[in-house]
């Protein structure tokens, strides 16, 4: 069934492909969804109704910040006051991404007050959030850093935004990089636990947007089997190839909401091996569609072309840590003792 917000949005925003965020707040889409399967289906209705990976990315970060990292570890004070807010996270910086050895950025306590500085990039939705939840140096601890996680408004005096070129894909999300240069935040501005946040809160954030994302990723490929010839006459080979991806996408339904059920029931550490599985799924499904369109001479439109690229840049995001951790399945194999 449509979601009637999704209409409502629709009806007032005139250019979505442009700034998806206008008419969102009148047409409710910024309150908390009760759940991660929640928010994973609302994100594939607006992937498979506008065509656009980058809409759904957009509204579902904001809506995933929330749910992760203030609900998972706010006050109740902070999860009054943020829900329905844009918020972003920041936790990569230039050159290092997020690897906590190499983060720079430090806060320190100043009284009942706390002043972090640093560099961020990489901010997704950076540019129209109300706040950031920047992760930043609070002790190092025989040379390891720990971290905590602020939350900064964007008025706060010695935060600046800037572009982050190079990026042209999932529009229209947008990112920024960030400079705080003596940004001072109250005490209470904490989220979450001291010292501890970036192993119980920034990784497995990491986790919770793979399981989240796969239910887009289906969006996506919905809204691209009608302009593959589905439902028309067609030779017995190309029908053939069609029911095949139809049937691979099935499939990968199945196992992308059971993946993100086991979030809700707090059972993600169990489905690591699935969420590879289903990128590996995802990347043959494209490889299919592609070969379908240039094996019958099918021309595609510029919403297929933009999708499939949007897709590929899905899976193309922290490569190399979803590549290493699909080896190290294969070691667990050859690892195991006989009982």
């Amino acid at each position: 069934m449509a979601d009637p917000r999704i209409d409502f949005w629709l009806a007032l925003n005139s250019d979505p492909a442009t700034d998806p965020f206008p008419g969102m707040a009148e047409a409710g889409l910024f309150a908390p969804e009760p759940s991660y399967a929640a928010i994973a289906a609302t994100k594939a209705e607006l992937v498979e109704r506008t065509g656009l990976l980058g809409i759904g990315g957009a509204w579902g970060g904001r809506q995933l910040v929330y749910r992760h990292f203030v609900q998972g570890f706010g006050t109740a004070e902070q999860q009054r006051d943020l829900a329905g807010q844009g918020l972003s996270v920041a936790i990569s910086e230039p050159n290092v991404g997020a690897h906590p050895k190499l983060l720079t950025t430090k806060a320190t306590a100043e009284g009942d007050t706390v002043r972090i500085d640093g560099e961020k990039a990489w901010v997704s939705n950076g540019p129209s959030a109300d706040a950031i939840i920047v992760f930043a140096i609070v002790a190092e601890d025989a040379g390891r850093k720990r971290y905590g996680a602020f939350l900064v408004p964007k008025d706060t005096p010695g935060l600046a935004f800037k572009d982050m070129p190079g990026f042209h894909a999932l529009r229209p999300s947008r990112h920024c990089g960030l400079t705080l240069a003596g940004c001072v935040v109250p005490k209470s501005a904490q989220l979450g636990p001291d010292g501890s946040a970036y192993e119980r809160m920034a990784l497995p954030f990491r986790d919770t947007e793979d399981a989240v994302g796969t239910v887009p990723l289906l969006g996506a490929f919905r809204f691209l089997l009608p302009r593959l010839g589905l439902g028309r006459a067609a030779a017995d080979e190309e029908a053939l190839s069609l029911g095949g991806i139809v049937a691979l996408v099935a499939v990968f339904a199945e196992a992308s909401h059971a993946v993100v059920a086991s979030l809700d029931a707090g059972r993600l550490n169990h489905t690591n091996a699935a969420l590879v599985g289903l990128r590996v799924l995802a990347t043959d499904i494209v490889g299919r569609i592609r070969s379908h369109i240039a094996q019958f001479g099918l021309e595609p439109d510029e919403a297929t072309e933009t999708m499939l690229s949007d897709i590929g840049a899905v899976l193309g995001i922290a490569r190399g840590p979803r590549q290493a951790r699909q080896a190290r399945l294969a070691s667990g194999l050859f690892s195991r003792k006989d009982t």
